[in-house]
């Protein structure tokens, strides 16, 4: 029998903790008639360990996790080491080269050290797909094969622009949405959470659990977040991201430097802070309140969660420090370039010194006031620095490097 929910809320209050930063609840009313059962639902969210560090984008659904948890249903954290080797086409468009268990079990390794810096590791059961999926075989695989029909495949959207524009879709990539739905046939997940990129995926689970004769599941999704340009999403391989193993102060600048209206996106998807607080500090900055205010009280929010308290008091206290009465950052990178006899100019320094990703980047940084040298605002965009002697870089407000020239 199924376990009981003893920390059941109204359903009304419930569903506005569920609902809260999320993008769409399918079906809603199927949502209520399985809280209205009284007992402990199963919370699927699956995630491919692709790469080894989540940063805050990946956070916003495992928030929503966290959510479900909180109201006393049981959560399932699905590392998909099986279908992590098959690697979800998701927005790509081009076949993605499928990883090696090696690689998935090194990464999912870091997945759950992470992750559980969010969730209650008491309260999560962690799970691999692979402890199904391996045990398909080839017969099984043909059977689940079966239950879909090409055509449905090729309704998701970037299997059909791909088909449409002559692109190769390897058969190895079909199987994804199908393995994904079979996980919530074998996990019984009466809701799964997942990103809008994510939709055709969990609709598959929900028919091929109706297939096996379950209650088919509800499906949660959230939206994609913006990155620190507040544009494109999240991503590291943008630069836009913060990284949740990063150190304090740099979680802590990042988000800093984030506009005002990003600030409230960020409350929306990321923070635990009640709504009504939340809803209270937009109409405070609203009628003149300096906003600064409330981007530090998220800065140390974030910070908190993923390395403590004290460490958010201390990156407060740093930042303070750093970017109100100008002083520099303690432990500063200290690199050694070698140049020619004549020196080295500044451009190509920031450049090598991995302050800015080009010359043509730097030079945008001096003409904007950007880059700093020993302190005082840089403008000469021509200037050699010579030979032998050591200089104190800063690029933006972040970016520090102690730089020696030999």
């Amino acid at each position: 029998m199924p376990a009981r929910n003893e920390n059941m809320v109204p359903i009304a209050e419930a569903l506005e903790i569920i609902k809260r930063g999320a993008e769409e609840l399918l079906v809603e009313e199927e949502l209520v008639g399985k809280l209205k059962t009284g007992r402990r639902l199963n919370i699927k969210l699956g995630m491919d360990p692709t790469a080894p560090d989540l940063h805050l984008g990946h956070t916003v659904v495992i928030n929503k996790l966290r959510h479900f948890q909180d109201l006393g249903h049981q959560v399932q954290f699905l590392i998909g080491d099986f279908t992590g080797m098959i690697g979800d086409p998701t927005g790509k468009n081009q076949t993605r080269p499928p990883l090696t268990r090696e690689q998935i079990q090194e990464n999912a390794r870091t997945y759950q050290k992470q992750v559980f810096k969010i969730l209650d590791p008491e309260k999560t059961e962690i799970m691999f797909n692979s402890t199904w999926s391996d045990k398909l075989g080839a017969e099984g695989m043909i059977r689940l094969c079966s239950r879909y029909t090409v055509a449905r495949i090729l309704e998701r959207d970037d299997f059909s622009k791909r088909y449409k524009a002559g692109q190769p879709v390897a058969m190895h990539e079909l199987l994804y949405p199908l393995m994904q739905g079979y996980d919530s046939v074998a996990m019984r997940s009466d809701v799964e959470l997942g990103g809008t990129d994510q939709k055709f995926n969990l609709l598959v689970g929900r028919e091929l659990q109706k297939d096996w004769g379950q209650e088919p599941q509800c499906i949660l999704t959230t939206p994609l977040l913006e990155g620190l340009d507040g544009v494109q999403k999240m991503s590291k391989s943008l630069g836009n991201y913060v990284g949740i193993d990063e150190p304090p102060d740099e979680i802590f600048g990042k988000l800093m430097s984030v506009s005002d209206d990003l600030m409230w996106r960020y409350f929306e998807l990321l923070s635990f802070r009640a709504l009504g607080e939340v809803k209270a500090w937009r109409r405070e900055v609203a009628e003149g309140r300096n906003p600064r205010d409330i981007k530090v009280a998220l800065a140390q929010e974030i910070v908190a969660r993923f390395h403590g308290e004290p460490a958010a008091v201390a990156a407060l206290a740093g930042f303070e420090s750093r970017f109100r009465h100008g002083a520099l950052p303690e432990n500063i990178p200290e690199l050694t370039l070698h140049c020619a006899d004549d020196g080295m100019v500044v451009m190509q320094v920031l450049k090598q010194a991995s302050l800015t990703p080009s010359t043509s980047e730097a030079l945008r940084m001096i003409e904007q006031g950007g880059v700093r040298l020993d302190g005082e605002k840089l403008s000469d965009k021509a200037l050699k620095l010579a030979r032998g002697g050591t200089f104190v870089v800063q690029v933006g407000k972040r970016k520090f490097a102690r730089v020696t020239l030999v």
